[in-house]
């Protein structure tokens, strides 16, 4: 592989034949980073944080906002975090001109022009927005909106860094870590049974190719906890 960055040193996370690439899912970075981290490491699996109906609403470019319909599956708690979260994603990302997503679609395209397979870690969006609904208090619901509202109109600087990039690994720890306190249940729900669904996928994978690159694309905030699991779970 080329000389990397430390930049993108930061980003990268190896273990055995396994390299996990830390995204944010507006940073016109991740883009970057995505294309460089496939030409570089030449994976012949691609695994990413989707599930199937996530990634086929990439694919036909679909923007895959909640409907007053999905308030049965999700719970009404869930459909108003999914919604309320759809719409600050597409509002960060209008700052910077990135489509949620695009770093996932980068992965994809490039992907199938190497001939890598693809394979999709995450666990559906209905089983996590369901259980956060049965789960979640209204003061983390009423926390959520209030925290949403002064990100997005005062500028609170809390958590200052350009949206262009991927935040720094101590400010990703930092975020987890002041979600971990204020909602708790998002925490356990978005963070702790997300990373181990997609790290018993990756172990799977890495069993039953073992001789093969892997390439993960997950957010930012995935990436040191699905790593520390494969290194528990996964040991030949």
């Amino acid at each position: 592989m080329g000389k990397r960055t430390p930049r993108e040193t930061e980003s990268m996370h190896h273990y055995r034949n396994i390299a996990i690439l830390g995204t944010s899912h507006i940073a016109r970075q991740s883009i970057i980073e995505v294309e460089r981290a496939i030409n570089e490491f030449r994976p012949g699996i691609v695994g990413l944080e989707l599930d199937k109906e996530r990634f086929l609403a990439l694919q036909h470019g679909h923007k895959g906002s909640p409907r007053l319909r999905d308030i049965r599956h999700f719970g009404v708690k869930g459909f108003l975090f999914a919604v309320l979260g759809a719409w600050a994603e597409r509002k960060l990302g209008e700052v910077v001109g990135v489509a949620p997503g695009d770093e996932m679609k980068k992965g994809i395209a490039l992907a199938k022009q190497q001939g890598a397979k693809i394979a999709l870690l995450d666990q559906p969006l209905a089983v996590t927005l369901k259980r956060i609904s049965s789960r979640l208090t209204w003061r983390e619901k009423g926390r959520f909106v209030a925290d949403i509202f002064k990100a997005v109109f005062f500028k609170e600087k809390k958590f200052q860094f350009d949206l262009r990039t991927v935040p720094e690994d101590e400010l990703v720890k930092k975020m987890v870590g002041m979600v971990k306190v204020r909602y708790p249940t998002l925490y356990d729900e978005l963070i702790i049974q997300r990373n181990r669904v997609m790290a018993g996928k990756l172990a799977a994978i890495m069993e039953n190719h073992p001789d093969v690159n892997i390439l993960a694309l997950v957010g930012a905030g995935h990436a040191d906890g699905i790593l520390s699991l494969l290194r528990k779970s996964y040991k030949p």
